[in-house]
C-alpha cells in the first residue's frame, strides 16, 4: 500500500497510475469520483498511456452542488466525457443524500451519517470509494458482486483507491473492501 505523506491534488497522478494498472491486471472497471470531470479527464489520458482499456465510471456531484439548479460538471464536459466513452453517474450520495438533510434540521445523528464517519476512520478517500462503488450498482454501472477499482479523494484529487466489491444501496452491507491500494497518512 502506498501512503502519501499529506492530502494534496499532487496525489492524483500517482493514485490514478496505481488505479489503473491494479484494474488492467484484474481487468476490471474503475469507477472514480469526479466532481467537475478533472479526475475523469486525468484517468482517461493516463489510461491511453498505459494501455488500459477497461470501463471508467465517473461518479459526479449531485445537481444543486455548485448552487441551485446547478452541476459542477458543465454539460459541455459531461458531453466530452461521454463522446470519450466515460459513464457518468450523477445521483444522490449514497453514504450522506437525505439525512444529511434530516441532521441539519432535527441536530440529529442518523446511521448512514455514523456508517460514512466510521469509514472515515480509515480516510475520507476510503468512505468515497465505498460510496461511488454503490452508487455505481444502484445507476447498473458496476456488475453485480464483480470486483472494481474505486477512486476517490479528500478535496480536490483523487488520493485513494480501493480495490473492492460494491453493493447496492439496499444492501450495502455485503460491500467488501478487499485492498486498500493508497491513501493518505
Amino acid at each position: 500500500m502506498t501512503i502519501y505523506e499529506k492530502i494534496s491534488p499532487d496525489n492524483t497522478e500517482p493514485t490514478l497510475r496505481i488505479a489503473l494498472e491494479r484494474a488492467a491486471r484484474m481487468s476490471t472497471d474503475v469507477i472514480l469520483a469526479s466532481s467537475t470531470g478533472a479526475s475523469a479527464f486525468a484517468a482517461l489520458e493516463m489510461a491511453k498511456d498505459i494501455g488500459f482499456t477497461g470501463r471508467i465510471v465517473a461518479i459526479t456531484s449531485v445537481w444543486g452542488m455548485g448552487g441551485p439548479g446547478k452541476n459542477p460538471l458543465s454539460e459541455e464536459d459531461r458531453g466530452r466525457l461521454e463522446d470519450a466513452g466515460v459513464q457518468i453517474v450523477t445521483a444522490g450520495h449514497a453514504l450522506s443524500g437525505v439525512e444529511r438533510s434530516l441532521s441539519g434540521r432535527f441536530k440529529g445523528v442518523y446511521s448512514t451519517e455514523i456508517m460514512a464517519q466510521t469509514l472515515k476512520l480509515l480516510s475520507e478517500g476510503v468512505k468515497v470509494c465505498v460510496e461511488i462503488g454503490v452508487m455505481a450498482m444502484d445507476a447498473g454501472k458496476a456488475e453485480y458482486m464483480r470486483p472494481v477499482v474505486a477512486v476517490g479523494g479528500t478535496g480536490r484529487g483523487c488520493d485513494t483507491a480501493c480495490v473492492l466489491t460494491p453493493s447496492y444501496s439496499a444492501s450495502i452491507f455485503e460491500t467488501r473492501v478487499h485492498e486498500i491500494l493508497c491513501k493518505p497518512y
